[in-house]
């Protein structure tokens, strides 16, 4: 139990939250630690060992670990509570096919829209990931770039939809990049993205979305066929 507590003291921190910023602190703590791999797939979280650690009740924690599990960062296992997940799940594939039908419609609502303001902050997103090798961060600053293409939708169940979707790619991302080897990856389509964008060639735009999309679903096929042999 030392040894734990020593270990979860060492990536998370240990000093005192306010109690009404617990929930968000534990949570960005977790996440940020499962992204970048400090806390590893199949190790158990315990409420009561991170309620100790930050001095709040198990009430933020718990709520906390619900928000996580219901990025897929988590899951319970019987007799065992709540564990990290696995970086790469089964329904993966299913989730970039998601992800194709909901970011197509998003764009074609919001490209009309787009102002230069917006175009301008993309392309601020891309030049950031060019200079970034940081898997975690890298995988945030997809998720920004993306959804300042999507801001301007009407349609704002379909942007939180779109968003949560994206807070789970972060965790793909980190898998890509350390399985082949990579700092970074190419801003190839991104910038194709914005330049179709930026020119309201909305059907360009969802042709280089489906592309982009496209590429880590082949990904993910291929290291789920090669996991399953």
């Amino acid at each position: 139990m030392a040894a734990r507590t020593k270990l979860l003291s060492s990536i998370l921190g240990n000093e005192q939250v306010p109690a009404h910023l617990a929930r968000s602190v534990i949570e960005e703590r977790l996440r940020s630690a499962i992204l970048d791999g400090r806390l590893a797939p199949g190790m158990a979280i315990r409420q009561q060992e991170l309620a100790t650690l930050f001095g709040v009740s198990r009430m933020p924690v718990r709520e906390a670990l619900r928000q996580l599990e219901a990025q897929e960062l988590l899951t319970v296992v019987a007799h065992k509570g709540a564990v990290v997940a696995p970086l790469i799940g089964e329904d993966a594939v299913e989730a970039y096919e998601l992800r194709t039908m909901l970011e197509s419609e998003a764009l074609r609502q919001s490209i009309p829209l787009l102002g230069p303001e917006d175009i301008a902050q993309a392309r601020g997103y891309i030049q950031l990931l060019e200079n970034e090798t940081r898997h975690a961060e890298i995988g945030r600053l997809n998720r920004l770039f993306h959804m300042s293409l999507y801001t301007k939708a009407h349609n704002r169940k379909l942007l939180r939809l779109i968003d949560n979707e994206l807070l789970q790619e972060e965790r793909f991302l980190r898998f890509h990049l350390s399985s082949m080897g990579l700092g970074k990856l190419t801003q190839d389509d991104h910038n194709g993205l914005v330049d179709a964008a930026e020119a309201r060639a909305i059907e360009d735009a969802v042709a280089i979305l489906h592309r982009h999309l496209d590429k880590a679903m082949r990904t993910i096929r291929d290291y789920l066929g090669k996991t399953a042999q």
